[in-house]
């Protein structure tokens, strides 16, 4: 069984944020595959599943990723390499993605939670590219940002890529 989670945090306040592009991601295989979510308390998660497969946004904060990613994990005995962890980059220019195997976090906080809680980076994690701000602005505001209209065109054209590329055609 695989597990596609992805980061961000919960809230409308969030919903439409750079950070939130990984549940972006989720909700875009939700629906393409007319999945059920189901909110799981116990798990600090919503999830849906579709075949040999589950998808999770997270009810937790970004940075406290790693414990909600460990219960779900532990509960369904996913075997760590099973799991794909999907998030916003910002060493990527807006648009390009990366599936990737056994990397550190690079700076990403709820990728060093998910680490610390399952004792381990052996995992896939898909880094999709938010670019990095062009004006002077911290990090942590610049992620909590929305896309503007041209980036979001580009995002949602990404998304789609990796759900056809990860679902098949």
């Amino acid at each position: 069984m695989k597990l596609f989670v992805g980061l961000g945090n919960p809230g409308k306040k969030y919903q439409h944020t750079r950070h939130n592009l990984g549940q972006m991601v989720i909700n875009r295989f939700v629906e393409t595959l007319r999945a059920t979510s189901l909110t799981n308390k116990k798990l600090s998660a919503q999830i849906a599943e579709h075949r040999d497969s589950k998808f999770a946004v997270l009810d937790t904060y970004m940075n406290e990723s790693g414990f909600a990613v460990s219960k779900i994990v532990n509960y369904f005995k996913i075997d760590p390499q099973d799991l794909y962890i999907i998030h916003d980059d910002l060493d990527l220019p807006v648009g390009e993605y990366r599936l990737q195997f056994d990397r550190g976090p690079a700076g990403h906080n709820g990728v060093t939670s998910v680490i610390e809680q399952l004792g381990t980076q052996a995992f896939n994690r898909i880094r999709i590219g938010i670019g990095k701000p062009t004006t002077p602005i911290d990090i942590e505001d610049y992620v909590l940002q929305p896309f503007s209209k041209e980036e979001l065109v580009i995002i949602n054209e990404t998304i789609d890529k990796i759900v056809t590329e990860i679902l098949g055609p």
